[in-house]
């Protein structure tokens, strides 16, 4: 089915100008004025049509990843993993599933530079034959927070202060003072990755642990990721400046040229797995979205290949109103009890809502490219042509059914109806583990970058003390190396 065979053009069989309802328009540049000087009359409806549609050709930006880029193309399976997941998409090596990609930053304005330190977006909307699967993640394996009800309040922390606008560094780690499992996050985001050179060499992960369930119904916990052919290639700060002093679009130009020019952007598809029955082996929870799993521990098995064939048609229609929703899986893969993943299901779904409308999935960039049937019906931007007379489940007129039952998890859940924390919160192996990892130049690189967000004037003796504490609990040199520096005493 062509997903656009519906859609209105500007240019649809015609040869002349004509107004949003077809009739033409003989003089598209003047005004209809009581003589040659005016007064302009009201009753110029092509006028004022244009003016108003004009005024409202913005939608509300995103309130997280406005700035990004899409591009389209194809994933392949490259590995057998169906003893892993019934998904149909990942049934065999060599299906082929066309993919849209969109990459972002996560905190700044839709026109701001994207040489701008700041956790990037990397969400890729699957068109299986079984539905839209939405894989929403970033640059980073981690989060600042491990449970959504902080979401808006670490938003708001890193977005720039209400009463001057201008981002700073004290309310960040003011808030983030309170939350130590924000370390794990911080090792990103203050080191090297935290400023991609470009999109076409910047990983992804899947960030939230979700379940792969197979054609039995057996489940394992799965991470997801993704790996640059080309390599991981970062910009330095002082590069950052030079980079965004001349073109702030220089990742979006990057991406568009590079697949305009043949040069396809090509990603590996990893998957780690863990046996739920065998999760209490980790010394860290693994539903804990500040955490990583080690791949030392549970080594990444390979999956398929992305690679992104083709640039997209329009800017507005296939990255603004382009919506992603981790609520939309598919049949073989399914969500856990992550915290995090559990409101974004949610979430997702509301503020797109909220930005493009009620039927936001109607939209050919967001509908589903297989057959579908359901009775959601009317509301806003509505445009789809329907003539059933049977508009309710079941009915005796309609020969719709019931789809084939596919395995979901089955586990039993129990416990005390609380508000309450995980129980391994284990904050500080991670980071310390990572920092230890780098070579000696970019540990100073890591740590330059935190002398300069500590020595904010705004920042507390109390916020600077327990930064330098988090960071001695994580790798004991590097606290005693932030508190000389900073000529504070680190107490723990």
């Amino acid at each position: 089915m062509d997903p656009y065979k519906f859609r209105p053009s500007s240019a649809f069989n015609s040869p002349f100008m004509t107004t949003n309802a077809g009739a033409p328009v003989w003089n598209d540049n003047s005004s209809l004025t009581v003589g040659t000087r005016g007064p302009v009359l009201l009753e110029d409806y092509h006028l004022v049509e244009k003016l108003a549609h004009f005024t409202r050709e913005r939608i509300p930006e995103r309130i997280v990843h406005a700035r990004g880029a899409s591009a389209k193309g194809f994933f392949e399976v490259t590995h057998d993993i169906s003893h892993l997941t019934c998904a149909d998409f990942l049934r065999a090596p060599g299906v082929q599933t066309p993919v849209i990609v969109r990459f972002s930053t996560v905190i700044h304005e839709r026109g701001s530079p994207e040489t701008l330190r700041d956790p990037r977006g990397f969400a890729v909307k699957f068109y299986t034959r079984e539905g839209n699967w939405d894989l929403v993640g970033n640059n980073f394996p981690v989060f600042f927070i491990r449970d959504a009800i902080k979401f808006p309040d670490v938003v708001h922390a890193f977005k720039p202060n209400p009463k001057s606008h201008i981002q700073e560094y004290w309310r960040i780690l003011d808030f983030c003072s309170f939350l130590p499992e924000s370390l794990s996050t911080f090792a990103w985001f203050f080191d090297d990755v935290g400023i991609p050179q470009d999109y076409r060499h910047m990983e992804g992960f899947g960030v939230q642990t979700y379940t792969l369930v197979n054609k039995t119904g057996k489940v394992h916990y799965v991470k997801f990721h993704w790996k640059p052919t080309c390599g991981v290639k970062s910009l330095t700060d002082e590069e950052a400046v030079k980079v965004g002093g001349s073109n702030h679009s220089h990742a979006t130009q990057d991406l568009y040229d590079s697949i305009a020019a043949g040069n396809y952007p090509e990603w590996k598809f990893y998957v780690q797995i863990i046996d739920p029955d065998h999760e209490d082996k980790l010394d860290f929870d693994p539903l804990d979205v500040t955490k990583w799993w080690p791949e030392d521990i549970i080594p990444l098995q390979p999956v398929g290949r992305l690679v992104l064939n083709k640039n997209i048609d329009n800017f507005f229609a296939e990255n603004e109103q382009l919506a992603f929703n981790p609520g939309l899986v598919v049949p073989g893969i399914y969500y856990s009890n992550d915290k995090m993943l559990q409101t974004r299901i949610f979430a997702y779904g509301d503020t797109q809502r909220y930005r493009l409308g009620a039927n936001y999935l109607m939209l050919p960039v967001n509908a589903p490219k297989c057959a579908h049937h359901n009775n959601h019906y009317d509301g806003f931007m509505n445009f789809m042509h329907r003539d059933e007379e049977v508009d309710y489940f079941p009915s005796r007129y309609d020969p719709v059914r019931h789809a084939e039952r596919h395995p979901i998890p089955s586990d039993i859940v129990s416990g005390r109806r609380d508000k309450t924390v995980i129980e391994k919160e284990n904050n500080f192996k991670q980071p310390g583990d990572r920092y230890r990892s780098w070579a000696p130049d970019r540990q100073e690189r890591f740590i330059t970058r935190w002398l300069k967000a500590l020595s904010d004037p705004r920042i507390t003796h109390e916020v600077r003390s327990i930064w330098i504490s988090y960071w001695t609990q994580a790798d004991h040199s590097l606290g005693q190396k932030l508190a000389s520096r900073l000529n504070v005493r680190p107490s723990i």
